[in-house]
């Protein structure tokens, strides 16, 4: 699933239409602060497993200026887990 030309989502195509709605403006909301923060954006993968039926185990990962940043996280609920990983990239870069 692709959100713009440079955010795409994977195992995310399971998830219920009203979730998906808060996982985009969540993802959105954070890539526009990483554009606000360093002008050498280029693009978000988001890769979701369902881990045991109970845990989400989201994988991020960002390329800015060639390097990437990566964050893995594994939490009970979906949007905290997606709260978490991107927080973290967003919390190392730097222009």
């Amino acid at each position: 699933m692709q959100l713009g030309g440079n955010i795409s989502l994977a195992g995310f195509k399971d998830l219920e239409p009203a979730k998906i709605v808060v996982v985009k403006k969540i993802t959105g909301n954070y890539v526009k602060k990483m554009q606000e923060k360093t002008s050498k954006f280029e693009s978000l993968h988001l890769h979701l497993k369902e881990v045991h039926a109970t845990k989400f185990e989201l994988q991020a990962k960002a390329i800015i200026n060639g390097q990437s940043f990566n964050a893995e996280i594994i939490d009970f609920n979906l949007f905290f887990a997606l709260d978490k990983a991107l927080a973290k990239i967003l919390g190392e870069i730097t222009d």
